[in-house]
């Protein structure tokens, strides 16, 4: 099944759901993560009306689901199905999906998680340099997500460590 790439066009109104995994995916997981949130969305929608949403895995390790809500919101029942479905992949590939006390940065080109604790320690430490990007995940709506997912360190919610 090929995955097709998001036709939501990029505005400030659009929501975005970060899912950030502790690893990187396999392939065959990535692959089922895939078709699965292909096939849910779908059908996706809140209060019997369809959302029309979109979602891309990200560097290989994290979930972006984007809603376009200017055509209908996103209700507490819809986002708990979502979050349903991201609890069956977090059970059964142990994904670390929900676990918030995480820090995920990109060292040499490469992504890396740690412990929050961990990662504050080492940068404290100076075993971390300071010319690290950090990713946050705080992030809801689409343009921020493209223009702050991923910062240097000394612009990231990471700066004061």
């Amino acid at each position: 099944m090929k995955i097709e790439e998001s036709s939501i066009v990029e505005t400030n109104d659009y929501r975005v759901i970060i899912y950030p995994a502790s690893r990187p995916f396999s392939p065959k997981e990535a692959k089922d993560i895939a078709e699965r949130l292909y096939e849910f969305l779908s059908t996706w929608a809140a209060h019997g009306k369809p959302l029309e949403a979109s979602f891309k895995i990200e560097k290989n390790q994290f979930i972006i689901v984007c809603v376009d809500e200017e055509k209908e919101m996103a209700s507490g029942c819809s986002i708990d199905a979502l979050g349903g479905l991201m609890r069956e992949f977090d059970k059964e590939y142990k994904l670390g999906l929900f676990d918030r006390m995480k820090a995920s940065y990109v060292e040499n080109g490469e992504v890396k998680t740690l412990k929050l604790l961990d990662f504050k320690n080492k940068i404290r430490s100076g075993e971390l340099s300071r010319d690290i990007e950090v990713f946050d995940f705080s992030k809801n709506t689409y343009l921020d997500f493209l223009s702050h997912f991923l910062q240097p360190l000394s612009r990231s919610w990471a700066h004061n460590i």
